[in-house]
């Protein structure tokens, strides 16, 4: 059984081959553009960036946070690829990935036919997938590069060379040769030996071979391989595509990657991939630090127990190096005279102490509750039952910390705990100040992909040594002063007398000041403070007081505090059972079978000239002039056998257009159908058929979309408008806004502050606009208890069914007397298209079956009646 892919996933995977797809017939730059989410400004959306010398090659990135699951995506994304735009049965992939440890724990992955991620490369290839590492390569024969997809994992380092000469896989190998045999000597663009009695003919390099193939390139964490060399690199193995995937991409406007899609961390949240919030634990000193941080394991464990799924709660200590005043042993020593931990429980992970090695951590015989490292975890180590993060170290940069705390933000079995503990993530870090910690901790989220708009929520704060629980967050920072550490006691004089009084000035030592202040940090006397010390320690102060008035000056938002936002759906009577109004139901209950309508392809539709090696099909409304794969400069890799018959061309076809809600008999039957109408009445010749297989792919799942489209369109409107429609809206399917399940793509960054939005960020907002407008003017409305801004495509988002897809309403607010409101705004330009119609049909349906306990509003920026917004919203909502 395949690896179910997460929400997040399956949309990053449609947006890749929507752009693959788009790309082989529109080029890049429309492909990109058509890429835009729906929901995100023109201004927004970049322009698909060049890098010269591979300007025709999708080069393309998508940006997943730590805990994404990169790797199960990257297995997926070959026979996207594949098939979208390659248009090769057995592709040729270089994966290339930033480290040694790393290319190691990809290859045993890929290698592993138990495995998730082959098992996805297998299922898709039938089995016929060969996994080398780069230095194997002598290992691939001619046969491997045809009949299978080959996966050569590497490093880009391997490749990044000025010089080729005396590097393997740019060095002539006579090995090589069975892979050259048919290759003419004037192939352009391939290196040439250039001295011997050879000189001048075609070196049998790995990097030719490389080139003659034209791989599918996939870049592991590639923000930090986008440099001169590594381009001209790629520019060698003439790829045909290239996908990066990173949490941390390059985004600078000329160089930089095109973004094609980013995950946030609220969807990894949301969909039970990593723990969240961190709750985070500040102490004066390391003792203290260490003492707590197994207090919380201890208790962790006790909650454990009450888990169906096996559970052992496991800490990551960071301690100092040997320079340092508490290093490894210095840990290790004091967790077992002081905290009286059995040395059997504690493993040390360091360059020379690998006490990991060949521990199975999620064996329930397993004993390791501890583990002590300085950085050596920092690549590819992986545990979900790793839930403490402790750093005794006087942290002075994010990247001591980045990779480690990452390893403590993975979700056991990707699957929410029961027990609420067990579903975060806890943080004990010796800092002399909340803020300082704070401040360190949002680096190395920001490092891991996390959106700055988020970290606000994912990081709260606890008080040491809590004796009701590990995960009570301070409600209100207000209370605790602001702490700062300097070399030397300020000169306050200046302060008008109201502010003196609020700061307390403590020396601990000699060249250690504690300065404390407490109430509320205005703007000028954050100035005040910031220019009353030292100019060495100005930035750093201005930065501790950032993000203490980040933490202490917010009250936790309605979702925080518990509250839930319910919002009935749209459901429909059928044979006595109440069902959610989706798309699937209306072609079920009416029923729809493909073999009812025509297999044909007009003329219009497909058209092939064998004389120019291009044909014609109308895509979308569009007519399209494509051309084949051109092979002049390599193999004909298809090696398409000249004894294919229909049905083994049906078969194959299968595969390609497969649908879930068709059954495959049908669908044989509709593709072998179609093939023999091109065959009998249009006359094609079958090897004409074969050698455009793929656009004909294409063609054939556009003709079934457009007839499911049809069914659909028929049974909407007889199960929801019909003369024997039973509709309602019901709580037994509502939609409940909580802490746990809001998730957006991007987030708004205006400057104008709501007030009553539901949770403390919003989610694919616009800072400026119409819609914009819209949000403010709901956000001051008296009779609006809060709001929420609905984002596309989540699962947890509220919806309505249209003929074609789901409606995802822009706002919804709860009113002070229990009503729901649910506004979508359109501007002037669209108010009266056929979309726009059909979702103010919907939502006035749903308005109408709330019997008054729900409204909704189509709200534009003056309606017919000559009504601003303002007044179409009271107007709505009455006294």
């Amino acid at each position: 059984m395949l690896f179910e892919l997460k929400t997040y996933q399956k949309r990053t995977l449609e947006v890749l081959e929507k752009f693959l797809g788009k790309a082989r017939i529109f080029g890049l730059e429309q492909a990109f553009a058509e890429c835009k989410p729906d929901d995100l400004s023109d201004q927004r959306w970049p322009s698909y960036k060049k890098i010269e010398g591979l300007e025709d090659i999708p080069y393309v990135c998508l940006r997943l946070p730590t805990g994404g699951g990169k790797t199960v995506l990257a297995s997926y994304s070959i026979a996207a690829a594949g098939k979208s735009y390659l248009e090769q049965d057995y592709p040729v992939v270089l994966w290339l990935v930033p480290s040694n440890t790393i290319r190691e724990q990809t290859l045993e992955v890929l290698r592993n036919h138990s495995h998730p991620c082959r098992e996805v490369i297998d299922d898709a290839f039938e089995g016929r997938v060969s996994v080398f590492d780069i230095s194997e390569i002598e290992q691939i024969r001619p046969h491997d590069l045809t009949k299978r997809v080959c996966v050569i994992v590497g490093t880009i380092a391997t490749l990044r060379v000025t010089n080729t000469e005396g590097r393997k896989i740019y060095a002539h190998n006579e090995n090589f040769e069975p892979h050259f045999s048919r290759i003419s000597q004037s192939t352009p663009d391939l290196e040439l030996i250039e001295d011997g009695s050879d000189k001048g003919k075609v070196k049998f390099s790995f990097a030719n071979l490389l080139h003659i193939h034209r791989p599918l390139v996939i870049m592991d964490e590639a923000h930090n391989a986008r440099t001169p060399l590594t381009f001209e690199v790629l520019q060698r193995v003439s790829p045909a595509c290239i996908i990066e995937y990173t949490a941390t991409p390059d985004e600078s406007k000329i160089s930089g990657s095109n973004l094609l899609y980013r995950v946030s961390a609220s969807e990894l949240k949301t969909e039970d991939m990593i723990k969240l919030p961190i709750m985070l634990t500040e102490h004066n000193n390391w003792q203290e630090t260490i003492r707590d941080t197994v207090l919380t394991r201890v208790k962790l464990s006790e909650k454990a127990k009450e888990e169906k799924d096996f559970i052992r709660p496991i800490v990551l200590i960071q301690a100092e190096s040997k320079d340092r005043e508490v290093t490894v042993e210095v840990v290790k020593q004091h967790l077992i005279e002081n905290e009286k931990i059995e040395e059997s429980r504690i493993a040390v992970a360091t360059g020379k102490q690998r006490e990991l090695d060949g521990i199975n951590l999620f064996d329930p015989n397993c004993k390791i509750e501890y583990v002590i490292t300085i950085e050596a975890l920092k690549e590819g180590w992986d545990c979900s039952f790793a839930y403490v993060f402790c750093s005794v170290a006087n942290i002075h940069s994010s990247k001591d910390v980045e990779q480690l705390l990452g390893r403590v933000l993975r979700m056991p079995y990707a699957k929410k705990r029961q027990i609420d503990e067990l579903n975060k993530a806890y943080a004990h870090i010796s800092s002399p100040t909340f803020a300082q910690a704070a401040r360190h901790l949002h680096d190395c989220l920001v490092d891991m992909g996390f959106e700055e708009e988020e970290i606000d929520t994912f990081v709260q704060r606890t008080l040491p040594s809590l004796t009701e629980g590990i995960d009570k967050p301070l409600a209100l920072y207000h209370t605790e002063p602001l702490v700062l550490m300097l070399s030397e006691t300020p000169d306050f004089s200046y302060l008008a007398t109201s502010e003196r009084e609020k700061i307390e000035v403590t020396e601990i030592e000699a060249g250690k000041v504690k300065i404390a202040v407490k109430g509320e940090i205005t703007e000028k006397l954050a100035d005040h403070l910031v220019n009353a010390v030292p100019k060495a320690q100005q930035e750093e102060i201005k930065t501790q007081i950032i993000f203490h008035r980040k933490y202490s000056q917010r009250s936790l938002s309605p979702a925080e505090q518990g509250k839930a936002l319910s919002v009935p759906a749209l459901c429909v009577w059928i044979q006595g059972g109440l069902e959610l109004a989706e798309k699937e139901l209306f072609l079920d209950v009416k029923g729809w079978n493909l073999l009812e309508y025509p297999q044909i392809l007009s003329d219009a539709e497909f058209a092939v000239n064998e004389a120019a090696r291009t044909f014609e099909f109308d895509l979308q409304g569009k007519k399209v002039v494509y051309g084949l794969v051109d092979n002049t400069r390599q193999l004909d890799l298809s090696d398409i056998p000249t004894a294919w018959t229909d049905l083994e061309l049906s078969r194959w076809m299968d595969k390609q257009v497969r649908q879930p809600d068709i059954r495959q008999e049908v669908m044989l039957e509709f593709i072998r159908r179609t093939i023999a109408y091109l065959l009998n009445e249009r006359k094609f010749g079958l090897a004409a058929l074969v050698r455009c297989k793929y656009p004909l792919a294409k063609v054939i799942t556009e003709k079934i979309k457009d007839y499911r489209q049809q069914a659909c369109v028929k049974g909407y409107q007889e199960t929801l408008f019909g003369p024997e429609s039973a509709v309602e809206t019901s709580q037994d399917f509502a939609v409940k806004f909580n802490a746990d399940n809001y998730s957006a793509n991007w987030y708004y960054k205006g400057s104008y502050k709501f007030q009553k939005h539901f949770y403390t960020f919003i989610g694919e907002l616009e800072s400026t606009g119409e819609e914009f407008d819209c949000a403010k003017i709901l956000d001051s409305l008296s009779q609006v208890r809060y709001w929420v801004r609905n984002v596309a495509g989540s699962k947890y988002s509220f919806w309505l069914p249209t003929s074609s897809d789901k409606f995802y309403p822009d706002l919804i607010a709860e009113l002070n007397d229990g009503r729901i409101l649910i506004v979508e705004y359109k501007g002037s330009h669209i108010i009266d298209s056929p979309d726009s119609k059909e979702k103010r049909n919907i939502g006035g349906l749903w308005d109408e079956k709330s019997k008054s306990k729900g409204l909704f509003v189509m709200a534009e920026k003056k309606d017919s009646k000559g009504r601003d917004v303002y007044k179409q919203l009271t107007d709505k909502i009455g006294k």
